[in-house]
Formats: C-alpha cells, sequence, structure tokens
C-alpha cells in the first residue's frame, strides 16, 4: 500500500470506477447479506448480530429517505455495517468522522478490503478519498517561495525565521521541505515523525490565505486541490466533522454533492460544530492584523487599525472573564473601532491589488484574510443576537495577560436542522447515543425533534411524507435503534460506586477519595485508568498515588498521548491519570486496563459561559436546563469514560465511580442507565475481592524498560 491516504486505488481501477459511476444502480436489498458476510471476511471479522441489524436499518433509511440513530456498542462492527449498504445502494456517501484514528481506519483498512470483496457482486470498484481542510495540506507556495512576514517585510525564508538551520524549528521546517519532494498527498497526518504547529503554520494556509489554484504559480501541483478533486470523482469521501459543519451551516459547499450521510463518532458532533461556529478576538489577532496590513494597505487605514488595537488591548488587560449579556458602552466603542478600521484596511488592499510587486499577492492574501476575520468577528459580536452567546475568555486564567471576547451559537442544532437533513439520509452512530435510556435528548441537540421521531421498527407500508407537520419547514423523520453489543457486560464489567464516600466539593483534595483510590489500585495491582474532571483533580491525585504507591503512575501532559498510552498499555502495574482527552480516546484491550476511576460526575463549570447560557434558555423555555445541559454533558461522558473498560470478548474489569452522588441524588439513575448494563454494586468489599480475583487470573504484560 502506498502512502496516499487520499486514494489507495490504481489507475486503471480508477478509471474502470469513473465509467461505471455514470450509471450506478443499487444491489437489489436481498443480496445485503452475501454483500456483508463477504465484507466481514475480507476484513478478518467476525459478523455479529447487531451488524446485521445495523446494515439492514441503514439500507431501509437509504431507501425511504430517512434519517437513522443508530448506538452500536463497541465490538459491533459499524464501519462495514454502513459501507457495505451504502456502497450497495450506489448514491456517493460521505462519512464524517471525529478523529483521525477513524479515518485511518476506513480509508487504509475497511475501504479498500471492502471495496475489493463486494467487487464480485458490484461489478465495480468504487472509488474512496479523504477530504479535510486547506490547512492541512503543505502549501509548495509558501515552501518554495516563501512565508509573508509579520512585520512588513514581504515574504522571508521560515528557515531563518525559526532560528536557522542549527535550531529545533528550523530543522523541522527544512524536514517539511524535503518531504514536499516526496508526498504524494501533502497532508499532515502523512508525515512521521510529526513536526510542531508553529513549524508546519510556516508552510501551510488557511482557505482565506490560499491564492487560489489559477494565480499561484503551484496551482496545478497543489496538495488541496489535488485531494478536491479525487474527491469530485469518488463514490465515498471519508471527512471530519469540522469540514462537515463548514458544509452545513457556512453556506460555502466543501463538499460534492451526495445522497447519503454517515455521522461516525456521532456523539461528539455538537462540540465540533459548535467550535467550528465559534469566533474569537484576541489582542493577538489585531495587532498581526496590523502588521500584515502595514506594506500594502495606505497609512490612513493602518493608523486607524493600529490605535483601535492598542486602546482594545488596554482594556482587555483588566477586562475580567464570563458572560456579556450585552456589550458594554466602551467595549462596544472599541469593538467598533475594529470592525470600521479593518472595513478600511479591507478596501485599501483591494485597491492596491493592480499595483502588486511579484512577491506580494502571497502578502496581500494573508493581510486580507486576517482583516476580513476580525471584520467578520467584530461584526458578530456587535450584532447581540439572541442566537449567540458573548464572554470574556483568557487563555491563562490565572495568568495577568490579555483576556479575548469570545462569540459561540447558543444551540447548534437548528443549524443543523437546517443544513444537514435536506435532499439527502443521514445516519448517525456512535456507541453512545442513548442518554438515560433515550436518544431523544441526542436527536434534539443533533437538530432531530422528538416529535418527528418514528417507531424503531418499521412495519409494511411505513412511509411518512417529508414535507409534513413542522411549521413551514420539512419534517426530518427519523428512527432510533440500539444494536446492541457483542461483549456480555453483566459478566465482564462491574460497576461500582463508592456510596459511603463524602459528596465532592470544589476542593480535589478530598482524602476519602484518595484512600479508596488507593486501596482500589492495590487490589487491581495497578491496571488502572484514572478519569478526572479537572486537571487540578489529575495531579493532586497522581502526586498522592505516588507517595503511597509503589505501582508507576503516569500523568497525562508529562509525555505525548500516544506514548503515555504505549506505556499505559504495555506495563500491568502502571497507572494513567488524565482529564478530557483520556475520557474518549483511549483504546486498550485486554489485562492492562481492567480498574477504570472516575473521580466524580464531569458536570460542567458552574462558571462556563456557554453551557450555563444554554441551561438558563431551556429554564426559560419551561424545560429542566439542568438535566438538558448539565447532566447531558456529563452522561455523555461517563458513558464514554465507562466504554474504556470493556473493548474485547475476554476482558473483564471494575469501572468505579468515587462520587456517591451517582448513588444517592436523584438524577442518579440517569447516569447508571447512560453506562454500559454492568452489574450494579455499591459494595466496596465484594469489589476488592473481585479485583484481586481478577488481577490474580489477568494474562502476564511485559513491562516497558522504565526511563530515567
Amino acid at each position: 500500500m502506498t502512502n496516499d491516504s487520499e486514494s489507495q486505488l490504481p489507475a486503471d481501477a480508477a478509471e474502470e470506477a469513473a465509467d461505471d459511476s455514470a450509471a450506478v444502480e443499487a444491489v437489489p436489498r436481498a443480496r445485503l447479506p452475501e454483500l456483508l458476510h463477504a465484507a466481514v471476511a475480507a476484513v478478518g471479522g467476525v459478523e455479529r448480530p447487531g451488524q446485521v441489524r445495523m446494515a439492514e436499518a441503514v439500507a431501509d433509511a437509504v431507501d425511504h429517505g430517512e434519517h437513522l440513530l443508530v448506538q452500536a456498542g463497541t465490538g459491533t462492527g459499524k464501519s462495514l455495517a454502513y459501507l457495505v449498504p451504502a456502497l450497495a445502494h450506489g448514491d456517493r456517501v460521505v462519512v464524517a468522522t471525529a478523529t483521525l484514528a477513524l479515518q485511518r481506519q476506513l480509508v487504509e483498512r475497511d475501504l479498500p478490503r471492502t471495496v475489493e470483496a463486494l467487487h464480485p457482486v458490484l461489478r465495480r470498484r468504487p472509488l474512496f478519498a479523504m477530504l479535510k481542510g486547506r490547512s492541512n495540506y503543505l502549501c509548495l507556495h509558501r515552501a518554495n517561495e516563501g512565508t509573508p512576514s509579520d512585520e512588513g517585510e514581504g515574504l522571508f525564508d521560515p528557515v531563518e525565521a525559526m532560528g536557522g538551520p542549527a535550531g529545533k524549528l528550523g530543522q523541522e521546517v527544512l524536514r517539511l521541505r524535503e518531504w514536499a519532494d516526496e508526498t504524494e498527498t501533502g497532508d499532515r497526518d502523512d508525515m512521521t515523525p510529526g513536526v510542531s504547529d508553529k513549524a508546519w503554520a510556516q508552510l501551510s494556509v488557511t482557505s482565506k490565505e490560499c491564492l487560489g489554484a489559477t494565480r499561484c504559480a503551484y496551482g496545478q501541483e497543489c496538495f488541496a486541490e489535488k485531494a478536491r478533486e479525487r474527491a469530485k470523482l469518488a463514490d465515498v469521501v471519508v471527512t471530519n466533522h469540522a469540514m462537515l459543519a463548514i458544509d452545513a451551516i457556512e453556506g460555502a459547499p466543501v463538499l460534492p454533492e451526495h445522497g447519503l450521510l454517515i455521522v461516525d463518532e456521532a456523539h461528539e458532533l455538537v462540540n465540533r460544530v459548535t467550535g467550528a461556529a465559534t469566533a474569537e478576538l484576541t489582542v493577538g489577532a489585531v495587532n498581526r492584523a496590523v502588521k500584515r496590513a502595514a506594506r500594502l494597505a495606505n497609512e490612513k487605514a493602518v493608523d486607524a487599525l493600529q490605535a483601535a488595537a492598542e486602546n482594545y488591548h488596554g482594556l482587555m488587560e483588566t477586562a475580567q472573564p464570563g458572560r456579556v449579556e450585552e456589550l458594554p458602552e466602551y467595549l462596544a466603542y472599541a469593538v467598533t473601532a475594529i470592525r470600521d478600521a479593518s472595513r478600511q484596511v479591507i478596501t485599501s488592499l483591494g485597491e492596491t491589488r493592480d499595483k502588486a510587486l511579484s512577491d506580494e499577492d502571497a502578502v496581500r492574501k494573508q493581510a486580507m484574510a486576517s482583516a476580513e476575520t476580525l471584520h467578520e468577528t467584530a461584526e458578530r459580536l456587535l450584532a447581540d443576537s439572541e442566537y449567540d452567546v458573548v464572554w470574556i475568555e483568557r487563555s491563562d486564567r490565572f495568568g495577568m495577560g490579555a483576556a479575548s471576547l469570545r462569540v459561540a451559537p447558543l444551540s447548534v442544532s437548528g443549524l443543523l436542522r437546517e443544513g444537514l437533513y435536506k435532499e439527502r439520509s443521514v445516519v448517525l452512530t456512535s456507541a453512545t447515543l442513548k442518554l438515560g435510556g433515550d436518544f431523544n435528548g441526542v436527536a434534539a441537540s443533533v437538530g432531530l425533534p422528538s416529535e418527528a421521531r418514528l417507531p424503531d421498527v418499521r412495519e409494511p407500508g411505513d412511509n411518512p411524507e417529508t414535507g409534513a407537520g413542522f411549521g413551514d419547514e420539512p419534517v426530518p423523520h427519523w428512527r432510533g435503534i440500539d444494536v446492541g453489543s457483542p461483549f456480555k457486560y453483566p459478566k465482564q464489567g462491574i460497576l461500582y460506586v463508592a456510596r459511603h464516600l463524602a459528596d465532592p466539593g470544589r476542593d480535589p483534595e478530598r482524602p476519602d477519595m484518595l484512600d479508596e483510590l488507593a486501596e482500589l489500585i492495590g487490589a487491581a495491582g495497578g491496571r488502572t485508568l484514572g478519569l478526572f474532571s479537572s486537571m487540578r483533580g489529575a495531579q493532586t491525585a497522581a502526586e498522592a498515588m505516588r507517595e503511597r504507591l509503589d505501582n508507576r503512575i503516569l500523568l497525562q501532559g508529562e509525555d505525548t498521548l500516544g506514548e503515555l498510552i504505549r506505556e499505559f498499555a504495555s506495563d500491568a502495574t502502571t497507572c494513567l491519570f488524565g482529564t478530557l482527552s483520556l475520557w474518549q480516546g483511549v483504546d486498550v484491550p485486554g489485562s492492562a486496563c481492567q480498574l477504570v476511576v472516575m473521580d466524580r460526575i464531569p458536570f460542567p463549570r458552574p462558571d462556563d459561559p456557554l453551557m450555563s447560557a444554554r441551561q438558563k434558555d431551556v429554564e426559560q423555555r419551561g424545560g429542566n436546563g439542568f438535566m438538558a445541559v448539565a447532566a447531558t454533558h456529563a452522561a455523555l461522558l461517563m458513558a464514554q469514560g465507562a466504554g474504556r473498560l470493556v473493548r474485547a470478548a475476554d476482558d473483564r474489569g471494575v469501572v468505579a465511580v468515587l462520587d456517591p452522588r451517582v448513588e444517592t441524588k436523584r438524577y442518579g439513575g440517569f447516569f447508571r442507565s447512560s453506562m454500559p448494563e454492568f452489574w450494579y454494586t455499591t459494595d466496596r468489599n465484594q469489589v476488592r475481592r473481585s479485583l484481586a480475583a481478577i488481577d490474580a487470573s489477568a494474562a502476564p504484560v511485559r513491562p516497558v524498560v522504565r526511563r530515567g
């Protein structure tokens, strides 16, 4: 296999697929089991009842123009369960995922083998391609011609700017230039080992900074443009949630037309779309815009932006973090000055376009991009929309640096309803979509109203009309199914809630919790993944356990996440403690992870501006804001965290929640029913005996050699 992650098909196969794509007929539904069996065999898997049920449900949704939520537990084989019916139907399909790991699995393993396995029945080899945002691809213009200077000096050599060829960053840029001559994709994720964000930024561009294929001397060789062209020809396009958000909510089509959208890891969709729709006005961004405009814009415009930047900087140095219900007059004045001055810069840069020198197209594009971003963000902040939330934030909450203004959508459900579900079927799937035992909460957050839900099982003649019943907008009719998991959760895992502990307060130093944690780790013989609701809590626990136990305690942030997970997986006595990325990003099957500990319910911070605004909005509309926002957020994380325990059919262990509220509060049942159906107990002695028995029977794991 080549290193081209965009398409693994040889030229003759590509031509064959392209010839067939003009008249693709759907394969009869009766042959779906045959196709699924062939695909599963091709990847060396085992067909699961849940996988078969999911494939049939996806085929039904596509056939009837409906939308589908599918909860498919770990080990179901959901990738093939949606790829096979999608390829059999014949429409172009876009698959949007949240993680690089799944994108690579699809493009490098599942799709190549599935395409070959289905070829005898399909009588064609569908093309597939990966498509990401432009900044993920190396820019040949910057690699060969230089990088626009933020000091108004035109283009400069990034190697010298990064400390010269002897400096670490300079060496990274040199390695990037060498790689540019070798890579077929220019995709950052194909470079091993990788480089720092700072080095990559020197040789990449955003969509606004790009010169465009017609104006750029390297337009015909451009990696990003080639990726787009491959996507236009592909039958399956694999992308990420951020690209999907841009395509769906910004009115800027970046994905080719398609009849089916698969959203995998759909539990992440709301957060990723919110992130894509969030804008920030920082002091640094305003100052960069001034420097970038200095050479090409007229002096009056640059002076106005400089004055606006200085005024904004002074105000934000003393600004206090928190939500801003309405911009105070002094702050509104400062943002207005930035908006008006950036508009002057944009006009001035446009007027000087015809006077460009040979190296100034790139400089102008970068300056224009900075000014346009400032203008758009300032306009949005001043609009005072009821659909946006504005707040002041400091990147270092305990530092003395200047703060920034941020603006995010109050809700993305309306944006998604408008942008995702028209003229195509959408399948959203994840191992965690039912919270509190029901789909409605997650469905509402992604724009699927409960009143448009159809029965889980299709009845003969059940084919509702798409355009009825939701005001003037078509109803996005949807079904929700849980196809279960091949794992026997009640026999493989225990859910233990430490009811005897005191309710957690704000102080992470909970002596009784730390005592409990030490005893559990001792009973398990290490093998512990500690999931904490804050970095401070993880650090406090790591320090305490290092003093009390002989086990090695790895802490997130002390090495790269990949290296920490590798060491954790290879040493049975080791424990790994961390925060958010560990709740969802660890896949360690086997005896290295037999105890998953959650220190407390991971409610959002009470002072989180966006979450508190969303909670208040639900309450003003007569709903339960705590359950709809805070509890749902926490339940999703806890379900994902609990899912770290059982990753294979022979895994066994305990999920220990060191927060008694999961047992003692009325909302505790919501959290318990959101997690896998483990055997449940509050008996601390029973759990210790079980952990000791599991530890004694665990297969040995070869330890790694410790460094230092």
